[in-house]
């Protein structure tokens, strides 16, 4: 029989394998379900207000984009940093929408500006999430230009739509459906350091640059109607990845979710060829579905967003078969674009990559051990609970680095198989700290002279991790850890931490192994 733990921070499976699985599931699948009912809500809400005032289609489908990107990429920690983000966007996208109106007849300028957005975009990311949602949201003002193909007559409306649904759909989102009210805010990874060139956002920039520019010359050679396909496809491609191996996986998904949805779309999109009532349901379920598997799956997301997109163009009256298949070329080409660009620009290694995170995720396992500990001891300090979320965050950040790795079309057995080892005794260091962090919670727990021991113990094994060449020491007998992980648990707190303590030091010792393994760089 499987046992779970309840944490503070909720539920927990105590199975390496469970944990793995719901790993894979991403955030509790009912709160997701409330954040894709409420982006269903306050979407429809805004292209509604924008249809019954009287706006065009057009300027109401751009005023359906901005109340999505609102309601999908402002991810700050706090409501009210999500409030702040909320009112930059329209400072940043709007004079971005207009500038790409401006230049509507005028491709050469308009194809410079498109990439200067480019670059301004990833580049913003070095400022963490309130950068990440202002660069795609002035990026994808442009994209909807033209996609809509908004000119300077169109500008006026086009930015009312804009307007107001940003007000609904912050009306949506703080006041209607107020989902992250009340929530303790998750802690923002801090980014990973360099200066110049060997800092990721800069690296990155110049990469997405690279990518879009080739992919806009491509994209036009194939069509100088629907070239920003390929722009869009290469940018989209580089959000959320950091080296060459997560770009080349993001790329394959992305392709193989455009060509699913685009058979959905054979299949639901020309036939209702436009019909208002249906339309509007097909893309309901695709908003709904876009917000609720974005965490599990990009091929679904993107399964999901071709199919809306499949939808938008039959209510615009221009959908038809070739149109489709377009689209599935303009898309192979934008990754294409980004797969070169990541192998001959600044190129950084799976492994490379990896190795930042892991060492990142070692350091928090052990200073969340070492504020429990000072709580069994009855020393004042911070509540390991905050450092366990900070872990869950970093593991989650391991497991996408290590994705390509770990991809079933990887012919890369042997990094296939320590990247999994790898994994599996991360997790099972999480465990032992969210079990020590329980301990120390207990209010009966005191001072126990063996866990300072113990406590050296774990400090030791990760400065060992952190050689660049260690010594091969003996791993430690699981003791009493092994009791814990089944029936017949020890039953005081000071016993059940020193168990997770002997557990994670046992862990930290095997993690040795794969960390230091002589295998060649991806």
């Amino acid at each position: 029989m499987e046992k779970s733990l309840r944490q503070p921070g909720g539920w927990t499976p105590a199975t390496p394998l469970l944990r793995r699985t719901v790993a894979a599931l991403g955030p509790e699948p009912s709160r997701r379900a409330r954040v894709s009912a409420r982006a269903v809500l306050g979407i429809g809400l805004a292209v509604t207000l924008c249809a019954l005032v009287g706006l065009p289609l057009p300027a109401t489908v751009a005023g359906g984009l901005v109340a999505l990107l609102a309601l999908f990429n402002v991810a700050d920690s706090t409501v009210r940093q999500q409030a702040v983000t909320t009112l930059l966007l329209p400072a940043a996208g709007f004079p971005v929408l207009a500038l790409a109106a401006v230049l509507h007849g005028l491709p050469v300028a308009r194809d410079a500006a498109f990439l200067a957005v480019v670059f301004a975009g990833v580049y913003a990311r070095r400022w963490g999430p309130r950068g990440n949602a202002v660069g795609i949201f002035a990026f994808m003002q442009f994209f909807a230009a033209q996609f809509l193909h908004t000119g300077p007559a169109q500008l006026p409306l086009t930015l009312a739509a804009g307007t107001l649904a940003l007000a609904v759909a912050a009306l949506t989102r703080f006041v209607l459906w107020p989902l992250e009210r009340g929530t303790a805010p998750q802690p923002a990874l801090a980014p990973v350091g360099g200066r110049g060139l060997a800092r990721p956002t800069t690296r990155l920039a110049f990469q997405a640059l690279v990518a879009c520019a080739l992919a806009l010359v491509a994209g036009q050679l194939l069509s100088l109607d629907r070239w920003y396909w390929a722009v869009g496809a290469a940018w989209w491609i580089f959000v959320n990845t950091a080296s060459r191996g997560e770009t080349l996986v993001c790329g394959f998904r992305r392709v193989l979710g455009t060509a699913t949805g685009l058979a959905a779309g054979l299949l639901i999109a020309l036939p209702v060829h436009g019909a208002v009532a249906p339309t509007a349901v097909v893309v309901a379920v695709c908003v709904f579905g876009i917000f609720f598997s974005a965490p599990l799956s990009y091929s679904w997301m993107m399964f999901f967003v071709t199919l809306m997109v499949g939808m938008l163009y039959g209510l615009l009256g221009v959908l038809h078969p070739g149109l489709l298949a377009l689209r599935l070329e303009e898309t192979a080409v934008g990754a294409l674009s980004a797969a070169l660009a990541v192998a001959l620009v600044l190129p950084v290694t799976t492994h490379a990559a990896t190795e930042v995170w892991i060492r990142r995720a070692v350091h928090c396992v052990h200073e969340c051990a070492l504020d429990a500990a000072r709580r069994l001891a009855g020393e004042p300090g911070r509540s390991p609970q905050a450092r366990i979320a900070e872990l869950e965050q970093l593991l989650g950040r391991v497991r996408l680095s290590v994705a390509p790795l770990v991809h079933p079309l990887s012919p890369l057995r042997a990094r296939k198989a320590r990247a999994r080892r790898v994994l599996a005794l991360l997790d099972d260091c999480a465990r032992q700290v969210r079990g020590l962090a329980e301990a120390a919670a207990d209010p009966v727990a005191s001072h126990d002279a063996r866990l300072t021991a113990a406590c050296e113990r774990v400090e030791a094994a990760v400065h060992r991790l952190a050689a660049p060449a260690p010594s091969p020491v003996p791993v430690p007998a699981a003791g009493p850890a092994g009791a814990y992980a089944g029936e017949g648990e020890p039953q005081s707190p000071g016993d059940r931490a020193l168990a997770h303590l002997h557990a994670l030091e046992d862990a930290l010792h095997q993690l040795a192994a794969p960390l230091h393994s002589p295998l060649r760089s991806v």
